[in-house]
C-alpha cells in the first residue's frame, strides 16, 4: 500500500509543484489591459459590455477582482476546470465574443489566466512598479529593417527588476507601425512614431524613425545662424534628411510681415527691401517689424482667441477693455509670465480690471481649471475629470484638486441688459469677480472635500488661491509654463508646434526635439519671458527662413517644418487685410469704425448685424472663441471659401469700387507698366515676370483698360501665391 502511494505521488504532474503563484495585481490586471478588455470601447466602458463592467484601464483592481470572482455568482471562473472558464472561453473565441479573439488558447496570456484560475483565483497585494524602462528608448531605423524588438523592464520599490514585455500594452501615435504581443514594432510605412508603453500605472515613451530609401547625402557641417539651427541640423543628420535652401528675398519679406504683424508689406517697403544689398537686411527687418504697432495688434488677436474674448459672455465693453489691456501688455513688453500671472490673479470690476474678464467667460471651477491648464501650462486635463488620464500621469484626484483652486471664484452681477431674454448665457453689464471664503469641491467618488494642489505638486496652497496659482505660474522654476509658451510661439511662426497639438503636452506625445524645446524654454527664462526676444531668435534662424520647395531628391512630405517650410493658408483676418491692402479700399463693419483692419477687431464675430465683411471672416475660419484652444481655426479649404473668392460680394465690391487703387492710378495717369509693378509688389512682394506682364497687357488691350486691370487684379487675388503663406 505504501509503495502504491509513493508511486502515485511520483506520478503527480510536476507542473502543479513548480508553477509559481500568479499575481492578480501584477499579471492578471496587466493581461486584461494588454488585451484591451478594460479599454473604453470594451468592458471599461461606463456601462460595460455584455454584462461585464471593468474599471477603465484597470484603475480599480479591487473592484475588478470582485467583478471577476463574485459577480454572476462566480460563473466567469471554474477553478476545478480552469481551461473551461467563461473568461477564457470568451477571450479565446471558443464561445462567441463581440470583441473578437483577444489572444489564442495556446498564448502565454491564456496560460497565465488559466494558471491563476487553477490556483484558486486569489487576490494579492504585492509592491507595484514605480517606473518603466524600455530599450531602445529612441532609434533611427534604416531602410530595409522592418522590425524593432522592444524590451520593457519594470522597476520596483525594493530595487528589484522584472521584464514585462509580454504584459505591457503598446499604443502607437499613428498608423506607421503595429506592435505585436511580443513587443515587436513592425513597420507599415516610413516616418516617425511615438509608442506609449504602459504596464499597470507606469508609462514610458519610445521614439522610432523608420527611414525611407533615399540617395540624399547630408553634409557633415550645415550652415547655422544660431543654436536653433544647430539643434535641428543634428536631428536632420540623424534622419538623413536634407534641408531646403533659404527662401528668396520676396518670399522671406512676405512671410516675415505676415507672421510678425499679420499684414503684407506695401509696394514701397517691398521695393526698398529687394533693392537693399546689406547682408544683414533680414535681421534688421525683423527688428523693425517687432516694434511696429501692427505687431501688438496681431499678437493681441492671438491671445484674445485663446482667452475667449467674445461678446456673448463679456458684452461689447468687456471685450473692448480686455482687448485693449492685452494689446497694451504687448506694447509695454510685459513679460509673458507676468501677463499670465495677472490674468490668473485678476478680480474686481470687469470694466475697471480688464484681466478679470478671463473668469467672466468661465462660469464654473472645472472650465476654469481646464482653460488655465491648457492655455498657460499646455496640459489638457479634460480626460481626467471622470477617470485617470489614459495617456498621461494625471489622475482623477489631480484634476479635482487643481479645479479646487478655482472653487471660490464668484460673481456679483450688477446688471444684465441682455438682448435675448431666453439665452441664460448672454451677459450685458458690469460684473464683479471675487473669491468667497468657504466654497469647496468634493471628490466625485469618495465625496471628501478636496485640498487644492498645483499639478504635479503637493505644496500647500495659501488662503488666496488665485494669487498662489499666479505666483506658481510666474515662478521661472515652474515646470510647465516656459515650455508651453515656447511651443506656442514656435507654432505660430513655423506652422506646427514641436509638441503637436501645441497645448497637449503628455507622456504619449513627445516633442519633435526635446533638446530644442528645452533650449527655447530656457531662453524665455533667461530673457525674463520676453515675447519679442524668442520671436526674433526663431525668425533669424535658417529653420524659419527655409524655402518651401524641397531639395532633390524629392523626400516624403515634411510635416514638421524643420527641413522644409510649411505652406499654409492665410488666416481669415490676414486674408481680408491683405485683399484690402492690395485693392486700396477697406471693408465696412457692422459696429466698428471705417478704416479698422480685420486684425484690429477686438472680439469675435457679431452675428446679429453682420455685414458681408464679417461673413467673409466667418467663412475663412475666424473663431467664435467658444473654446480655449487654437483648434477653432480650421486649416483646410472649403467650397464656400472658393465661392467667396470667385464670385463673393466682398471681393467683387472692392475690385469694382471706383475709388480703389485702380481708380486712383487711372485718374493720376499712371502707366500700365508702373501700375502692374505696383499691384504685384503689393500682392506678392515681387515684380511681375516678363511673361506675366505681357499676359496682363494683352488682357488690358482686349478688355479695355479698367476692365482689363480689374481682371488682372482678380487673378492676383485668387492666385495660390497670394492666398498662401509660403
Amino acid at each position: 500500500m505504501l509503495t502504491f502511494f509513493l508511486l502515485a505521488m511520483s506520478a503527480a504532474p510536476v507542473e502543479s509543484r513548480v508553477e509559481s503563484p500568479v499575481s492578480f495585481r501584477r499579471e492578471v490586471m496587466a493581461v486584461l489591459s494588454r488585451a484591451g478588455c478594460n479599454a473604453g470601447p470594451c468592458h471599461g466602458n461606463l456601462n460595460g459590455k455584455g454584462g461585464l463592467k471593468l474599471s477603465l484601464r484597470g484603475e480599480s483592481p479591487e473592484t475588478d477582482y470582485l467583478t471577476l470572482t463574485r459577480d454572476m455568482l462566480g460563473r466567469r471562473l471554474a477553478p476545478l476546470h480552469a481551461g473551461e472558464s467563461l473568461l477564457l472561453a470568451k477571450a479565446t473565441m471558443r464561445l462567441p465574443h463581440e470583441g473578437g479573439q483577444r489572444f489564442s488558447a495556446q498564448s502565454p496570456e491564456a496560460q497565465l489566466l488559466r494558471r491563476w484560475i487553477a490556483q484558486g483565483a486569489k487576490d494579492d497585494n504585492p509592491p507595484l512598479p514605480v517606473r518603466l524602462t524600455v530599450s531602445p528608448a529612441e532609434k533611427v531605423v534604416p531602410h530595409g529593417t522592418d522590425r524593432v524588438a522592444l524590451k520593457v523592464v519594470a522597476h520596483f520599490p525594493d530595487g528589484s527588476q522584472r521584464e514585462v514585455t509580454r504584459l505591457a500594452a503598446y499604443e502607437p501615435s499613428n498608423l506607421r507601425v503595429v506592435v505585436n504581443s511580443a513587443g515587436e514594432v513592425i513597420r507599415q510605412r516610413e516616418g516617425e512614431v511615438a509608442i506609449l508603453v504602459r504596464y499597470l500605472e507606469c508609462r514610458a515613451t519610445v521614439r522610432l524613425a523608420f527611414l525611407p530609401e533615399t540617395t540624399a547625402s547630408v553634409p557633415e557641417q550645415l550652415p547655422a545662424n544660431n543654436p536653433i539651427d544647430q539643434l535641428v541640423h543634428a536631428r536632420l543628420k540623424a534622419l538623413r534628411q536634407l534641408p531646403a535652401e533659404l527662401c528668396d528675398d520676396s518670399t522671406f519679406l512676405r512671410r516675415a510681415y505676415l507672421d510678425a504683424c499679420g499684414i503684407l508689406p506695401t509696394a514701397a517697403e517691398a521695393r526698398a527691401f529687394l533693392a537693399d544689398r546689406r547682408p544683414d537686411k533680414r535681421a534688421k527687418l525683423i527688428e523693425t517689424l517687432l516694434e511696429r504697432p501692427e505687431f501688438a495688434d496681431f499678437w493681441a488677436l492671438k491671445w484674445s482667441d485663446v482667452l475667449r474674448n467674445e461678446e456673448k459672455t463679456l458684452d461689447s465693453k468687456g471685450v473692448m477693455v480686455f482687448h485693449t489691456w492685452i494689446r497694451r501688455a504687448i506694447i509695454d513688453r510685459k513679460p509673458l509670465n507676468e501677463f499670465a500671472s495677472e490674468v490668473l490673479a485678476a478680480r474686481g470690476s470687469s470694466y475697471q480690471h480688464p484681466a478679470a474678464n478671463f473668469y467672466r467667460a468661465l462660469r464654473d471651477p472645472y472650465t476654469r481649471a481646464e482653460a488655465a491648464a491648457q492655455v498657460f501650462l499646455g496640459v489638457r486635463l479634460q480626460c481626467a475629470k471622470c477617470h485617470n488620464h489614459p495617456f498621461d500621469r494625471w489622475t482623477q484626484t489631480d484634476y479635482h484638486r487643481f479645479a479646487a483652486l478655482f472653487a471660490r471664484v464668484q460673481y456679483r452681477v450688477l446688471e444684465n441688459n441682455r438682448r435675448d431674454r431666453l439665452d441664460s448665457h448672454e451677459f450685458v453689464g458690469e460684473q464683479i469677480i471675487y473669491q468667497d471664503r468657504s466654497s469647496e469641491l468634493k471628490h466625485p467618488v469618495s465625496g471628501q472635500t478636496l485640498v487644492p494642489r498645483f499639478l504635479g505638486s503637493e505644496t500647500p496652497v495659501g488662503r488666496d488661491r488665485l494669487e498662489a496659482l499666479a505666483q506658481w505660474v510666474r515662478d521661472p522654476a515652474n515646470p510647465f509654463f516656459a515650455r508651453a509658451q515656447a511651443n506656442r510661439i514656435w507654432y505660430h511662426l513655423i506652422g506646427r508646434g514641436l509638441v503637436d497639438p501645441l497645448d497637449d503636452f503628455r507622456e504619449s506625445n513627445p516633442a519633435l526635439s526635446e533638446e530644442l524645446l528645452d533650449y527655447l524654454a530656457e531662453e524665455l527664462r533667461k530673457q525674463r519671458f520676453d515675447l519679442r526676444h524668442l520671436i526674433k531668435l526663431i525668425m533669424n534662424s535658417r529653420v524659419y527662413q527655409r524655402s518651401s520647395v524641397p531639395p532633390p531628391p524629392h523626400p516624403e512630405e515634411d510635416e514638421t517644418g524643420l527641413a522644409v517650410a510649411r505652406i499654409r493658408p492665410l488666416q481669415a483676418e490676414q486674408l481680408l487685410d491683405a485683399i484690402t491692402a492690395v485693392v486700396g479700399r477697406g471693408p465696412r463693419w457692422a459696429e466698428h469704425p471705417a478704416g479698422l483692419r480685420a486684425g484690429q477687431l477686438p472680439g469675435a464675430l457679431r452675428t446679429r448685424q453682420a455685414k458681408q465683411s464679417e461673413r467673409f471672416l466667418a467663412v475663412f475660419g475666424k473663431p467664435a472663441r467658444s473654446l480655449t484652444c487654437e483648434c477653432e481655426r480650421p486649416e483646410g479649404s472649403t467650397l464656400a471659401q472658393a465661392f467667396q473668392l470667385i464670385t463673393g460680394p466682398v471681393l467683387s465690391a472692392l475690385i469694382e469700387a471706383p475709388d480703389n487703387r485702380l481708380g486712383q492710378a487711372l485718374q493720376a495717369g499712371q502707366s500700365d507698366d508702373d501700375l502692374l509693378d505696383e499691384l504685384y509688389l503689393h500682392a506678392l512682394s515681387r515684380y511681375p515676370t516678363p511673361m506675366e506682364k505681357a499676359a496682363a497687357k494683352k488682357q488690358i488691350l482686349q478688355q479695355g483698360r479698367r476692365a482689363g486691370l480689374e481682371d488682372v487684379l482678380w487673378c492676383l487675388l485668387n492666385a495660390k501665391e497670394f492666398l498662401l503663406r509660403r
